[in-house]
C-alpha cells in the first residue's frame, strides 16, 4: 500500500511537470496536456483494463477536497500579486463591467443553454452556468505570454480572469444554498443577497487585516528572509481557512484581496514572495489539473456527449460576445480590442475545482443529473482551451494587436546603444532607447527611435512598457553594477533567457575620474587579442555575482570599453547576408551605405570623437592590419556553418559580430548560446573596423585601373 501511493504521488507530479515542460516545447496551452495526461492515467488506463495509475479517491480520500481548495487559494493569491491599481485608470470601467454585466450575462445565457442543450433541470442548470462564469488566470496568463497583444488589452483579461474567479465560486456557493433551501423565490433572493453581502464584508475584511499584518511584520524585520516566504504562505492560508469558517468560499475572495494590497504598496519589497508563489503556483496547476481529470470515470466521460460539445459553443459563440458587447459600450475600446476580447475567456482550474466539489456534494444529497455537471464542466474546459488557445494568436494577427516580432528594451543611449537601436530599426524590430540624460536621447529622437527619459532601474518603467511589443533586454551601460540590477530587475517580466548585458571590465578597470558615467577613456590602439588575454586572465573576473547577470553580449573581451574603442576609431555597423536576400544583397557591397555611417552618428552628441591619428601612424596601422589578415587562420577555408567567421573573413579578425538575422526576420544578439546553434542566419549584423573600409576602396581602384590598363 505504502510503494502504491508512492508511485501514483511520484506520477502525479512527474506527468504534471512534464506536461508543462513539453506544452512548453510544443508551444501549445499547458491546461490541454495537462488534462489529457489526467485522463490518461486514470479514466484511460481503466478502459484500457490495466487499472488506474492514479487514483485520486483512493489516494487522497476525504483530503481531496480540501487539498483542492487550499490549492485555488494559493493559486487565486498569487494572481492577485500580478494585478496593479495603474490598469484601473485606462480600463477600469470595462474590468468593472466584465465581472458584473458581463458575469450576468454568462450565467444567464450558459443557464438557458445547459437547460436546453443537456437536459438539466432548471436548479442544476442555473448551478452550472454560475461554475463557468470563471475563466482563470492559470490559462489566461501563458496565453496572454504566448500572443503578446498590444496596448491594454492584456491587462483587462488578467484582471477580469483573477476577480471573477472568486466571484464565480462564491455565485456558485450561494446558487447551491439556493437549491438546498425549501423556500420560495422570496427566500432564495433573501438568500443569495445576504450571502453576497456577508462574503464581501467577511472576505475583505480578513483580506486587509491579512496583508496589513504581514506587511507589518516584515517592515519591522520580525521574520528573518529565510522565513519570509514560508511566513506568507502561512498567513495566506490562516486567513484563507479563517475566512472560510465564517463564511463559506469567502476565503477565494480574501486571498485575492491580500494578493492586491500586497502587489500594490510600497512599504515592503515581496518580489521574492511573488517568484516563490509563482514556482509553486505551478507546480499546484500541474498537479490540480493531472488529479481532477484522473478522478473521472469513462462513465463519465461517456456521458460527454454531443449535447456537451454544443454547450460549450454556445458559451463561445454566443455568451462571450455578448457579455464583451455589453461590457464595452461606450467605452472607447476600439472594435479589434472588442474582438480580440470575445476571443479569450478559456475555462481554468477554479471551474474544474469548482464542479468537482459541488458534483460530490449534490451526489450525497442524490440529485437527479449531478452525474452531468463534471462532464460538462471538463468538456467546456476542454473545449474552450482549444478553441481559444488555438485561435487567439491568429486573431490577434488578423486585428493588428500584436506586434511581430519581439521588440528590444535598450539601456544606455551611449554610442554603442546607438548603434545597435539604429541596427535593429532597419531590420523592423521594435525597441525602445532608456537613459537619464536628455542629450543623448536628443540624438535618438532625431533618428525616429522611441525614447524614455529615467533610470532603467526605476519601478515605474514596467507600467511604460508595451509587452506585446517589448520582450527583451540590452543592459549596454558602461556599468558592471547597473546592468545586473537591470537584468534582475526585466528577469520576472521578459524571463532571464531574454535579459542580455555587456561582458563586464577585468577587474582593475576603473571609471574615467572625470565622468564616471562614460566608463574609462576608451583605448584605440588596443587590439581584440590583447582584451581577449586580458579577459582570460586569473585577473580578470566581475565584481558582481555570476547569479546577479543577466546574459553575457558579443562573447569574450567585448566591454564597453573595447566597442566604444572602436566606434571612436570609426569602426561602422555592416550587415552581412549569409542566405540569398533580394533587399541585403547591397548592404554587403563595400560602396553600400552602413547602418551607422561613422562614430558621429553612432554616438549621443556628449561624446566627443578622440583625435584621429596621423597619416603616417594611419598608413602603417592599415598596413598591420592587411598583413595580420592575410595570417588569420579565420579568412582561410572559412567553414560554411560558422557565421561569425565567415563575418571575421569578410570585415577582418577584430570585426565584432553583434546581432544574428534568422530566416523568420527576428533578430538575436550575439552570446555563448547562439554561437553553439548550428543553424545558419540569414545574415550577421556587427561592427568592421575602419580599416575595412579603406582596402575596400583601395582594392575596388586597384582592380579600376586595371581594367583601364
Amino acid at each position: 500500500m505504502h510503494n502504491e501511493a508512492l508511485v501514483q504521488l511520484g506520477a502525479v507530479i512527474v506527468l504534471g511537470i512534464g506536461a508543462q515542460w513539453l506544452a512548453w516545447r510544443l508551444n501549445l496551452p499547458a491546461i490541454l496536456l495537462l488534462l489529457l495526461a489526467g485522463l490518461d492515467a486514470g479514466p484511460g488506463a481503466e478502459r484500457l483494463g490495466i487499472g488506474r495509475l492514479i487514483d485520486p479517491n483512493a489516494l487522497l480520500g476525504e483530503t481531496l477536497g480540501p487539498v483542492i481548495s487550499l490549492s485555488v487559494a494559493v493559486i487565486l493569491f498569487e494572481g492577485g500579486l500580478s494585478l496593479r491599481l495603474a490598469d484601473l485608470r485606462a480600463s477600469g470601467r470595462v474590468i468593472g463591467s466584465l465581472v458584473t454585466i458581463g458575469a450576468a450575462l454568462t450565467w444567464a445565457i450558459g443557464a438557458v443553454s445547459a437547460r436546453l442543450l443537456l437536459g438539466l433541470s432548471w436548479p442544476l442548470a442555473i448551478l452550472l452556468g454560475a461554475m463557468l462564469v470563471v475563466t482563470g488566470p492559470t490559462v489566461i496568463g501563458p496565453l496572454l505570454r504566448h500572443v503578446r497583444p498590444s496596448g491594454g488589452i492584456g491587462p483587462i483579461l488578467m484582471w477580469e480572469g483573477i476577480v471573477i474567479d472568486p466571484i464565480g465560486a462564491v455565485l456558485a456557493v450561494l446558487v447551491f444554498e439556493v437549491i438546498s433551501s425549501a423556500g420560495g423565490p422570496g427566500v432564495g433572493l433573501s438568500v443569495l443577497a445576504w450571502g453576497a453581502l456577508s462574503t464581501a464584508v467577511i472576505g475583505s475584511a480578513i483580506g486587509l487585516a491579512g496583508a496589513r499584518g504581514l506587511i507589518w511584520v516584515l517592515g519591522r524585520f520580525w521574520v528573518p528572509d529565510y522565513l519570509h516566504n514560508p511566513v506568507a504562505l502561512m498567513v495566506v492560508v490562516a486567513s484563507f481557512v479563517a475566512s472560510n469558517l465564517l463564511r463559506e468560499e469567502s476565503g477565494l475572495l480574501t486571498v485575492t484581496v491580500m494578493g492586491l494590497i500586497l502587489a500594490n504598496q510600497r512599504s515592503v519589497s515581496i518580489r521574492h514572495i511573488a517568484e516563490f508563489k509563482e514556482s509553486l503556483t505551478v507546480l499546484l496547476v500541474s498537479v490540480l489539473f493531472v488529479v481532477l481529470a484522473a478522478r473521472l470515470s469513462p462513465e463519465q466521460i461517456a456521458a460527454a456527449g454531443p449535447g456537451s460539445v454544443l454547450f460549450t459553443l454556445a458559451l463561445i459563440l454566443l455568451a462571450r460576445p455578448m457579455a464583451v458587447l455589453a461590457s464595452t459600450i461606450g467605452s472607447g475600446l476600439g472594435w479589434p480590442e472588442r474582438l480580440f476580447l470575445m476571443s479569450m475567456a478559456p475555462r481554468g482550474i477554479v471551474a474544474a475545482a469548482v464542479a468537482s466539489v459541488f458534483a460530490l456534494r449534490l451526489r450525497e444529497e442524490e440529485m437527479a443529473g449531478a452525474d452531468l455537471l463534471v462532464p460538462a464542466a471538463f468538456t467546456a474546459i476542454i473545449g474552450t482551451v482549444i478553441v481559444y488557445g488555438l485561435a487567439s494568436g491568429p486573431v490577434a494577427r488578423r486585428l493588428g494587436l500584436t506586434g511581430g516580432r519581439l521588440g528590444y528594451l535598450i539601456a544606455g543611449a551611449n554610442p554603442i546603444g546607438l548603434a545597435i537601436a539604429r541596427a535593429l530599426r532597419e531590420e523592423q524590430i521594435p525597441v525602445l532607447l532608456v537613459d537619464t540624460r536628455t542629450d543623448r536621447l536628443d540624438s535618438a529622437d532625431h533618428d525616429g527611435i522611441p525614447t524614455l527619459h529615467g533610470s532603467i532601474l526605476s519601478p515605474f518603467l514596467h507600467e511604460r512598457i508595451d509587452p506585446g511589443r517589448i520582450g527583451r533586454l540590452l543592459a549596454l551601460t558602461p556599468n558592471e553594477e547597473v546592468n545586473s540590477l537591470a537584468a534582475l530587475h526585466f528577469a520576472g517580466l521578459f524571463g532571464r533567457d531574454r535579459v542580455y548585458q555587456l561582458t563586464p571590465e577585468p577587474h582593475g578597470s576603473a571609471r574615467s575620474p572625470s565622468n564616471p558615467d562614460t566608463g574609462p577613456e576608451p583605448d584605440v590602439s588596443s587590439s581584440l587579442s590583447t582584451q581577449l588575454d586580458a579577459a582570460g586572465s586569473p585577473e580578470a573576473g566581475r565584481s558582481v555575482a555570476l547569479e546577479l547577470h543577466g546574459r553575457v553580449l558579443f562573447g569574450p573581451g567585448m566591454t564597453y570599453k573595447h566597442l566604444e574603442s572602436l566606434l571612436y576609431a570609426g569602426a561602422t555597423v555592416e550587415r552581412l547576408c549569409l542566405a540569398p536576400d533580394s533587399d541585403t544583397d547591397a548592404q554587403a557591397d563595400p560602396s553600400a551605405q552602413p547602418v551607422a555611417a561613422s562614430v558621429a552618428d553612432a554616438k549621443a552628441s556628449s561624446i566627443a570623437s578622440p583625435t584621429p591619428p596621423s597619416s603616417g601612424t594611419e598608413a602603417e596601422a592599415d598596413q598591420q592590419r592587411a598583413a595580420d589578415r592575410e595570417g588569420d587562420p579565420d579568412t582561410e577555408d572559412v567553414p560554411p556553418h560558422d557565421p561569425l567567421a565567415a563575418f571575421r573573413a569578410r570585415y577582418g579578425p577584430e570585426a565584432v559580430p553583434l546581432l544574428l538575422v534568422e530566416d523568420d526576420g527576428d533578430v538575436v544578439p550575439v552570446t555563448a548560446a547562439s554561437l553553439a546553434d548550428a543553424r545558419t542566419p540569414r545574415a550577421i549584423i556587427g561592427l568592421a573596423p575602419p580599416s575595412w573600409r579603406r582596402e575596400a576602396a583601395s582594392n575596388e581602384g586597384a582592380r579600376g585601373q586595371e581594367a583601364g590598363n
